[in-house]
């Protein structure tokens, strides 16, 4: 089978799923209560796709290319059952990774269960270590002992784990070192995300992003840090390990140094839109596609023109005008 490829040339090898639109916490980067307060309306169940619908999608991926699978929201673990859905995926031929993102405060209980279906690996949103600072960006009543409590528990089941710290100046520059001293004696990735622009009600601005340079220079103030090399095509980290240690940090600097040109990712939101782009505006009803029975020749027909005609790169050609002007879907709806 010949490598689907975009108008730059970009292979389709990775698929994010949003399984539900819902989420147990208000951070203030990503669904501030004022905009998803007690009135915001979420999503019935019957316009997210259903684990059958998700599975056959997902199947016709792996066909074109897709060799891993990662499931997000919302909060992924709020979705019903979801391990049934985990156990299907991890059956589909040529599907090598199996991963999810979650903000962990349901994991302890729920770990188990996703590694017996067949998960490999959870990334965990985790954005402070101090309790009133957590709180604080969450909005919620969760702990962040009840986060750690569950990145525990998956290293306990074997279950891969990375961990995704959002930076943003002014909210929680002082818990880099924490973070990082902490997890390093754990011998956990941990991952910095630039503070970006994702939809249209986090705020978001330039002055607020805390650069890879600048994380860089905090951490050699207390680390000792050597480059590695990337593993794969389209890795989005640039990646670091303690000298004379297997652990390593991760540095997602989507705003300072932005890795458009090696993009290989397609995104389902829950209700079965498919987009190119985390900063897209619009995009496909694969949905529609599905409920109104046409064939996996026509479905995997769909998937290949859009990805053929794929030319985003809007992190390259983000400016301080864009961001405020594109009308882009918020990251709660669309999946991290």
């Amino acid at each position: 089978m010949a490598t689907l490829k975009d108008r730059f040339g970009r292979p389709l090898q990775d698929l994010r799923i949003s399984v539900i639109d819902r989420c147990n916490f208000r951070c203030t980067y990503c669904m501030p209560r004022e905009v998803f307060g007690k009135d915001h309306v979420f999503m019935p169940k019957d316009e997210l796709l259903s684990f059958e619908e998700i599975e056959r999608l997902a199947t016709i991926f792996s066909e074109l290319g897709v060799k891993k699978i990662r499931l997000t929201g919302g909060e992924p673990l709020l979705r019903r059952d979801l391990p049934i859905l985990i156990n299907k995926l991890s059956r589909i031929s040529g599907i090598e990774d199996l991963a999810l993102t979650t903000n962990a405060s349901l994991l302890t209980k729920m770990a188990d269960d996703l590694k017996e279906a067949g998960l490999n690996r959870v990334n965990v949103s985790l954005d402070a270590l101090d309790p009133a600072l957590f709180q604080s960006i969450t909005d919620s009543s969760a702990t962040s002992r009840q986060i750690l409590n569950g990145i525990d528990e998956a290293k306990k089941v074997g279950l891969g784990i990375k961990v995704n710290m959002v930076l943003k100046k002014g909210m929680n520059e002082e818990e880099i070192i924490p973070m990082a001293k902490y997890f390093k004696d754990k011998g956990i990735t941990l991952r910095f995300i630039e503070f970006m622009d994702v939809g249209k009600s986090n705020g978001w601005d330039y002055s607020q992003v805390i650069s890879k340079h600048e994380i860089l220079e905090m951490l050699g103030n207390h680390f000792k840090l050597e480059a590695v090399e990337p593993e794969y095509i389209g890795e989005v980290a640039k990646k670091y390990r303690y000298v004379g240690t297997n652990t390593k940090i991760g540095i997602i600097s989507s705003v300072s140094e932005p890795f458009c040109s090696s993009c290989t990712r397609a995104r389902i939101a829950a209700d079965g839109m498919m987009y190119n782009c985390l900063f897209a505006e619009k995009g496909i009803d694969f949905k529609a596609k599905l409920r109104s029975g046409q064939t996996k020749a026509e479905i995997k027909s769909a998937i290949t023109n859009i990805w053929q005609q794929r030319n985003d790169r809007y992190s390259t050609e983000r400016t301080q005008q864009t961001a405020k002007q594109k009308n882009k879907i918020e990251m709660s709806y669309i999946g991290g």
